[in-house]
């Protein structure tokens, strides 16, 4: 059995980062049903490393276990995806906070490259990961990974919902998105960690304040 288990972890692990993929990227959208047997088919493996993926995606908030009703991509209610984003907008400026002191003039450099290449993108999938680095780039020396563990979670959950904020803000020019982007940097890069704090927690507010008013929050993809 010992022998048996390094190659089920690495198994399960490659079947998990497949799932997570398909999920983050929007090729399963929330609610979708993941059907075990076709998936390990289609991988080529048995039903235990696909298993062993789900709750390990279950664990990240990507993936839905019921019993006798499968597994499903996780969605979420209006209420849901509300107290995500208040959590977010409480907790999220605490990592920034506790990582602005420990930022190099490296990671403000590439923090600049990367708003550059956010504005000059109108493609949503290489927005939102840019996005995803600008915004970890300012977390990146933090010192409190149950923290960051936390808001990381909470972005995979919500992945789904922005993409579709995300091309709801491109078609408008995301100008807004980009005037916010610049006020944190010029905060961060200050070392002003106060002002970076309350920019996030505002641009994380007025982003759920737009969902709602065009209508994306809510039990579909949207947030």
């Amino acid at each position: 059995m010992q022998i048996d288990s390094p190659p089920l972890t690495v198994a399960s692990q490659r079947v998990a980062d497949i799932l997570a993929e398909r999920i983050l990227s929007g090729k399963l959208a929330p609610g979708t049903r993941i059907k075990q047997d076709e998936l390990a088919e289609e991988l080529n493996t048995s039903r235990i490393p696909v298993r062993d993926a789900l709750r390990i995606l279950e664990t990240r908030g990507l993936v839905t276990l019921r019993a006798n009703a499968g597994a499903r991509v996780a969605s979420m209610s209006l209420r849901d995806l509300e107290i995500c984003y208040e959590i977010r907008e409480r907790i999220e400026p605490m990592l920034l906070v506790d990582s602005i002191p420990n930022l190099t003039d490296t990671d403000i450099a590439e923090m600049h490259m990367l708003k550059e290449q956010i504005e000059a993108t109108r493609d949503v999938e290489i927005f939102l990961a840019l996005d995803r680095q600008f915004h970890w780039t300012s977390y990146r020396r933090h010192r409190a990974p149950q923290l960051a563990q936390i808001i990381a979670r909470l972005w995979d959950t919500t992945q789904g919902y922005r993409r579709s904020y995300t091309e709801l803000a491109l078609s408008a020019g995301a100008k807004v998105v980009a005037a916010e982007h610049r006020l944190l940097l010029h905060a961060v890069e200050r070392r002003e960690a106060d002002t970076a704090s309350a920019v996030l927690a505002m641009h994380i507010r007025r982003t759920r304040a737009d969902l709602r008013r065009c209508g994306y929050l809510g039990d579909k993809p949207g947030a």
